[in-house]
């Protein structure tokens, strides 16, 4: 029997079809076998292991960003209505920009729109309202005037307050003048030039007797200077409408608070 056993032993190693290269691919050694079981094992302990030790904060983002996901993909209705008019806003902003730098269709009257924008900045509004302080001598004129100069203030201090909030950049990159930066009017939303305009249009026509012609005019001046800020391409179109909107509140706030005869007089003999 051993010397049996012994042969058939010789023969299967003489045999060559027993050797690795000859044996099928499907079929592959026993080693082999277990060393990927045991990987295989090895692998699936430490990712149940991992899943334990993960935090339930970790589970909870990952359980939630399909749910973002089909957020961004399926938007709400007010979402797309409000890119939808953004956009529209945008492009109708830049192609009105006809001013907006030399190359421009209209660049030529660059110059001439930018005087038309220095009307209704809030500095040469204040010197004049000053000057006519200085030299009036009727008690209603005065009134009228310090209620103008404190309509001004309050009108540099909110726009300026309201950009700051929305820091909106204009529809071209231009960088403010001078002049915007002692306003502090160096962004987009609202616009400083369509309020102030609006908010004089009204309180001059509210106080002072002006014939039919002169009210017409000031209110056509109004227009034009918010206008001429999406020209040169400072403000967007809502950022002119939005001013004209504050400028009409804040003439109200004005008449809110209006300052007596007597209170203008406190002030006027304390400066």
């Amino acid at each position: 029997m051993p010397a049996s056993q012994t042969r058939s032993r010789a023969r299967d190693r003489n045999n060559v079809l027993n050797r690795a290269e000859f044996l099928s691919l499907n079929q592959p050694p026993k080693g082999t076998q277990e060393s990927r079981s045991s990987g295989r094992k090895q692998s699936s302990q430490t990712a149940a292991a991992g899943t334990q030790n993960s935090n339930p904060k970790e589970r909870r983002q990952s359980q939630q960003l399909p749910e973002e996901d089909c957020m961004q993909l399926n938007p709400s209705f007010k979402g797309i209505a409000f890119n939808s008019l953004l956009a529209i806003d945008i492009c109708m902003s830049k192609r009105l920009g006809v001013c907006a730098n030399r190359a421009s269709s209209w660049g030529g009257a660059r110059s001439m729109i930018n005087l038309l924008g220095i009307t209704g900045h809030g500095i040469p509004w204040i010197a004049g309202t000053l000057i006519c302080l200085v030299k009036s001598s009727t008690l209603a004129g005065q009134e009228v005037l310090m209620n103008l100069l404190l309509a001004l203030l309050l009108d540099i201090m909110i726009v300026a307050g309201l950009q700051k909030l929305a820091k909106r950049k204009g529809p071209y990159d231009i960088s403010p003048g001078l002049l915007d930066y002692l306003t502090m009017d160096t962004y987009a939303f609202p616009a400083g030039h369509a309020s102030r305009a609006a908010m004089l249009s009204k309180f001059l026509l509210n106080h002072l007797v002006l014939a039919i012609p002169l009210r017409i005019l000031l209110v056509l001046w109004a227009f034009c200077v918010g206008f001429s800020r999406v020209m040169i391409g400072r403000h967007h179109i809502t950022d002119v409408l939005s001013g004209f909107v504050f400028g009409y509140l804040q003439f109200r706030l004005v008449e809110l608070i209006w300052m007596s005869s007597n209170t203008c007089q406190m002030l006027i003999s304390i400066w």
